[in-house]
């Protein structure tokens, strides 16, 4: 196999060279309405990346890039939970044979962290891909959670652009006695 960044031969997608050199992580915290939202990097750093989830190589891709971010943050966030934490996906719709935000989400679990796959997918099969935000607001996800009610949860989504999503995704969570303690995504649009 080959590095998809330098094509050099690799026994992972993303080789640890570029990994290092080009993919190391930039921690950033965006306020949208009343949730934090953390990126690990400026979508421009990854956009690449990030189109490939709907094809074959992107489960490769993504799965890596999990383990580059979600998967040590969550680590080192979980070890002083004093009680469990839930990581719920936005719409972890499957498509290309996998859901990109699933994988995403999978690579958070631990001991103190536990994954809700498939609870809260939108209604609205929508394209957001290169629209303003004027059409996201007139076309909203009408997200349906179907998790348990009284816990504390992190969203886990790809890319926040206008926070749109995460904050219906939010409100949802809300109206179901559900406590949001902020948003994971592996990139910012706005950064």
């Amino acid at each position: 196999m080959r590095c998809y960044a330098c094509t050099k031969p690799s026994f992972q997608i993303i080789c640890s060279d570029c990994r290092e050199r080009l993919f190391a992580p930039q921690i950033h915290t965006r306020k949208i309405g009343t949730l934090d939202v953390i990126s690990f990097y400026p979508y421009a750093a990854i956009a690449s990346l990030l189109h490939t989830k709907h094809k074959p190589e992107g489960y490769r891709i993504y799965k890596r890039l999990a383990g580059m971010t979600m998967k040590p943050f969550i680590k080192e966030f979980s070890e002083s939970l004093e009680s469990d934490v839930y990581i719920v996906g936005v719409d972890e719709y499957v498509g290309s044979g996998y859901s990109h935000t699933a994988l995403l989400a999978h690579a958070m679990r631990t001991q103190k962290t536990k994954v809700m796959h498939g609870k809260l997918l939108a209604k609205n099969r929508v394209s957001y891909s290169g629209k303003d935000l004027q059409f996201r607001l007139n076309h909203p996800r009408d997200f349906r959670y179907t998790g348990k009610s009284g816990i504390d949860v992190i969203l886990v989504d790809d890319t926040v652009t206008t926070g749109i999503t995460l904050q219906e995704a939010q409100n949802v969570l809300l109206q179901h006695g559900v406590n949001v303690l902020f948003a994971l995504t592996l990139a910012d649009a706005k950064e």
